[in-house]
């Protein structure tokens, strides 16, 4: 029983996260580890940054502007 809420708390912070945009870090290097076992993983920091260049542009690739 125990078992199963563990996994469902994991999931649901999970979507939590994933509502407000940040990112899963812990997916992205089991995903990189799994498929791509021959490439660098990036750190948090490096992941972060390129999740928020990603979402709200960056180095000239347009983006979110408010005004």
């Amino acid at each position: 029983m125990f078992g199963n809420l563990g996994k469902a708390s994991k999931y649901l912070g999970q979507a939590a996260r994933m509502m407000i945009g940040i990112p899963d870090y812990d997916n992205y290097v089991a995903h990189m580890k799994k498929n791509h076992p021959d490439k660098p993983v990036m750190t948090y920091e490096e992941f972060f940054k390129e999740r928020q260049e990603a979402r709200y542009g960056g180095k000239g690739k347009g983006g979110f502007r408010c005004c």
